[in-house]
């Protein structure tokens, strides 16, 4: 297995709650992804190598990605969650560079985790 997701659960709105990735390989790129019931999956933040990291219009001021390269995990951390924010939340990587436009193309990336259920509600 060559990422493993944790971290998903309960929250309520306005909330908080931590994903983590662990990865076996030095990826250049590693990130999130989230799939809600009857959407298509989309990218939520994406951590680049020596680069600045990338978010979704929808997670900018919420959602912080973290790199921890000595230990080869990304964390997620997710505040003031909404209800919208329910989702299967996947980690994803690729080895190569991506330019920004194509970050969040989901097909893009060859290495996926398990998935982890996100559900925010009261």
């Amino acid at each position: 297995v060559q990422l493993q997701a944790s971290g998903g659960g309960l929250a309520q709105p306005g909330g908080s709650l931590r994903l983590s990735c662990a990865f076996s390989e030095d990826y250049y790129m590693v990130g999130w992804f989230r799939q809600a019931p009857g959407k298509e999956r989309e990218g939520v933040a994406i951590s680049r190598r020596r680069e600045s990291t990338i978010y979704a219009d929808s997670a900018k001021g919420r959602f912080t990605i973290s790199r921890d390269t000595t230990n080869r995990r990304v964390y997620l951390q997710m505040n003031y969650l909404k209800p919208e924010d329910t989702a299967v939340y996947y980690c994803a990587a690729r080895m190569n560079r991506l330019i920004q436009s194509a970050a969040f193309d989901a097909a893009q990336y060859y290495y996926w985790g398990q998935g982890t259920l996100v559900t925010v509600s009261s």
